[in-house]
């Protein structure tokens, strides 16, 4: 199915060589549809100065995911195409996980053929899918073609290289992480990792928290085989990450991993910042509102959009959070709060808000986040110091990177259990926490603001014309065009 009639892409330029055609396949889920987009929208910009080309793109999703973006801006040069939503209703996004990653890698994969197929007859001919890592069958499907495949990691890269030498890990703990008991939980995820390529030191309770419990024997083994399927059987893989955040953990890969890794991140809409600016006649009611507080003055909380927290820690945020009296503008997507785009004391509550534009907003001082990677990589981009408080998978040992790596911010959670638990979290801790971390005069608080300025830096240069990113993109489209 298409989203309008027939594709009707835009001609080619004059004098262009040729074109290059990508089909983007995500993972159904917010936070890998999102930086696909992204990445999208960065390659349908592209073109490259080696090379005469136009570039075209049929980003695929479901019909479900269809409606959620279709009206979203996006260049002409980017098509939507559907698939029908054959997931059953009862495996859904957060309602059973496995099932559902289940039913991603088989009930999608007959349909994407059939709709390669239209393609073949109705559109230009496809130079290479670019398909999530969590996806097993694209990379099958493109062998079978001809096509080259380009696996997209949207998580880290320190994280890959912990999934990638896993085995390792679990030789060198002596023990099968993914089964660990109550009885030994609190020795065993003390324990130091120090021997993973490119992986800085850490706790066994900062690595992703599907090697714990019941998720470490369900969800763990699929995700190892959905990325021993990216690295064996596609052509490239691609990472929303940029180079200059995790440069040994990048080189220890490209030695582990025998293909092309190009580091095309942070892939999230900083080129959106401008016109999202320009274009708003009205003011949203959160930008006037935060337009009118001090500069650095303002706690932006999120706890993103999939897993919620339980209600009594909620209340116990919410409750710290006005106890400490900083300014802050929440997202509260499941009533957290009790609010939506209410004022409430000395912060405002919101359903929605365009957060990178909040984040780079001169009266925001800090974030509190679940650590999910795009979100991070928002936080890095924009230079702000984070409170983390994660919750699941990737969400963990992010958290550990921002406070330990790279020193922009504080863990809520002082110690956290194997998987990312721990007992709740008061509001007399969230309240003076809070107080500490908008404290502009605390030394501690201006070495995290001087480390996060820097790494914007290095962020922004990354993306810039000419950056390791830029660079990467224009050799992934050459390296495409030429087959290899």
């Amino acid at each position: 199915m298409e989203e309008s009639g027939k594709p009707n892409y835009p001609p080619l330029p004059a004098g262009a060589a040729t074109s290059c055609h990508v089909v983007a396949m995500p993972y159904p889920g917010r936070g890998h549809v999102n930086p696909m987009m992204n990445l999208c929208k960065l390659l349908a910009s592209k073109s490259p100065a080696a090379a005469d080309i136009r570039i075209l793109v049929t980003f695929v999703v479901t019909e479900e995911w269809h409606g959620l973006i279709r009206y979203e801006p996006r260049p002409d040069n980017i098509r939507i195409r559907t698939l029908p939503d054959v997931i059953p209703s009862e495996v859904g996004r957060g309602k059973d996980p496995v099932g559902f990653l289940d039913a991603v890698n088989t009930a999608l994969r007959a349909p994407f053929e059939l709709l390669l197929d239209d393609i073949a007859t109705v559109d230009q001919p496809v130079a290479a899918i670019v398909a999530d890592a969590f996806l097993t069958w694209p990379p099958e499907v493109g062998n079978a073609r001809g096509i080259p495949v380009a696996s997209l990691w949207t998580m880290s890269a320190a994280v890959l290289s912990v999934f990638h030498h896993s085995e390792i890990l679990r030789r060198r703990q002596n023990l099968p992480l993914e089964l660990l008991s109550a009885d030994h939980e609190q020795a065993a995820t003390s324990a130091m990792v120090d021997y993973i390529p490119g992986v800085s030191p850490t706790r066994v309770a900062d690595l992703p928290t599907i090697f714990f419990g019941e998720h470490g024997r369900t969800l763990l083994p699929r995700a190892l085989n959905c990325i021993s399927s990216a690295q064996t059987k596609a052509q490239y893989i691609l990472f929303t990450s940029f180079y200059e955040l995790e440069p040994t953990t990048f080189d220890a890969l490209r030695s582990a991993i025998p293909l092309p890794i190009y580091t095309v991140g942070p892939a999230i809409p900083f080129h959106q910042l401008q016109s999202s600016s320009q274009n708003d006649v009205v003011e949203p009611d959160y930008i006037e509102w935060l337009s009118s507080q001090p500069a650095g003055s303002v706690l932006y909380v999120s706890m993103g959009s999939f897993l919620p927290l339980s209600a009594a820690q909620s209340d116990e945020i919410a409750a710290g959070i006005r106890m400490s009296g900083v300014r802050f503008l929440w997202v509260s997507r499941g009533g957290e709060t009790g609010g939506g785009g209410d004022l409430m004391g000395n912060g405002m509550v919101v359903r929605w808000c365009d957060q990178l534009r909040v984040l780079t907003h001169p009266a925001v001082g800090a974030f509190w986040t679940h650590c999910g990677w795009n979100s991070t990589m928002e936080a890095v981009y924009a230079g702000v110091p984070v409170l983390s408080f994660p919750i699941f998978w990737d969400q963990v040992p992010n958290s550990k990177a921002v406070a330990e790596d790279w020193g922009i911010g504080w863990r809520v959670k002082e110690e956290s259990g194997g998987g990312g638990g721990g007992g709740m979290v008061k509001r007399e801790r969230v309240a003076e926490l809070v107080r500490r971390f908008m404290d502009g005069e605390n030394d501690d608080v201006k070495g995290m603001k001087e480390r996060a300025r820097e790494l914007r830096i290095k962020c922004c240069a990354a993306v810039a014309e000419g950056g390791s990113s830029d660079k990467n993109l224009d050799s992934f489209i050459v390296d495409v065009m030429g087959g290899r």
